[in-house]
């Protein structure tokens, strides 16, 4: 008979002792300073990381903020103190209902006191940074021609320029709500002929509000803007010197936490494509360093009205055309009122 000799076990189960593989020396003297040095190395070069990582996304993200609340200093003056012109201070919901517009109507001049109110109003859309009065132009001149030539005119503030309801800057998204409510309540109170005058991203606004209405017999357009990620950049590239890569993504990333809203809400390239029914005059300079003057050119050549044109002024720059060629910006501007006054007439008497 043979016998079987089996290793007894632990009574607690496992391995006996001297079935177990000798365990590893644990590092000691240089190895363990070595190993001790290359886990801090790690440790700090995760930090450090984590660290860059965080200012990159912070640093962008307080330029997103920038971008969705552009500082816009408060009102100086008002049409009376500016240039004698009676007003009401208005305000309204914008069409969304999301936002409040707050601004003044200025009715038009009477050539006695028996003179029928005027019919016919000029929004004016001001630029984005801007508020109503935008100096620069200069709105309150403009204000004043208007009235003389008998219309009345709405200068109102975008939310990101209002003081009194405050709300980001949307690139038009939002902002063209707050004019479709403009040129509502110029149509509530007795408009029958409405003109927008807009200028910079207000031109642009003013765009993205006639794919929506049918309310406007005519556009004017100073130093038109359109905003779109390549022109967001170009104006970034101003003020501070950044990559395209991953500047430009990690901006478009952050302004809808800002804002609500993206590039991707504003129809640039429908605005771009579509040739409006009414008249649309684009005014632009060659040396604007902020609106792109080969979107504004693309965007006159789709006009078919015939009363439609553009004036590209040689070494003209952002929103200083009026400031700089006074006589024949009025001149053309007038010129053009007096033929879509016209045609309005024509069109609505026949």
């Amino acid at each position: 008979m043979s016998t079987t000799i089996t290793p007894s076990l632990p009574v607690g189960g496992g391995l006996p002792p001297e079935l177990l593989p000798s365990p590893l020396p644990a590092p000691s003297g240089p190895a363990l300073a070595r190993a001790r040095r290359r886990h801090a190395a790690v440790a700090v070069l995760s930090a450090l990381m984590a660290m860059v990582l965080f200012a990159l996304l912070a640093f962008h993200g307080y330029i997103a903020w920038i971008i969705a609340h552009p500082y816009v200093p408060p009102l100086t003056s008002n049409p009376m103190e500016a240039k004698g012109l009676a007003y009401q201070d208005v305000s309204f919901p914008s069409a969304s209902g999301r936002t409040t517009v707050h601004g003044w109507y200025i009715p038009a001049a009477s050539a006695d006191a028996g003179a029928a109110s005027s019919k016919r109003t000029i929004i004016f859309s001001h630029g984005y940074g801007a508020n109503r009065e935008e100096s620069w132009v200069p709105m309150y001149d403009l204000a004043g021609l208007l009235h003389r030539l008998h219309y009345n005119v709405l200068m109102f503030d975008y939310g990101y320029a209002s003081h009194a309801d405050p709300s980001p800057a949307t690139g038009g998204y939002e902002e063209s709500q707050e004019l479709l409510a403009a040129i509502h309540y110029a149509k509530t109170h007795g408009t029958d002929q409405l003109i927008v005058w807009g200028f910079s991203m207000g031109a642009g606004t003013a765009l993205q509000a006639a794919l929506q209405t049918d309310q406007i017999d005519a556009l004017l357009l100073d130093s038109l803007f359109l905003p779109s990620p390549d022109a967001l950049y170009a104006n970034i590239r101003q003020y501070l010197d950044l990559p395209r890569f991953p500047s430009l993504p990690l901006i478009q990333w952050m302004l809808p936490f800002w804002t609500g809203t993206g590039f991707n809400y504003i129809p640039a390239k429908q605005v771009e494509e579509n040739a409006y029914p009414f008249p649309v005059y684009v005014m632009h300079g060659t040396d604007d360093g902020t609106a792109p003057l080969t979107t504004a050119e693309e965007i006159a050549s789709r006009q078919v009205n015939p009363l439609s044109r553009e004036w590209i002024v040689k070494g003209g720059k952002h929103e200083l055309l009026f400031k700089v060629y006074p006589r024949e910006y009025i001149q053309r501007a007038v010129v053009f009122l007096a033929q879509v006054d016209n045609a309005y007439k024509t069109a609505h008497t026949a």
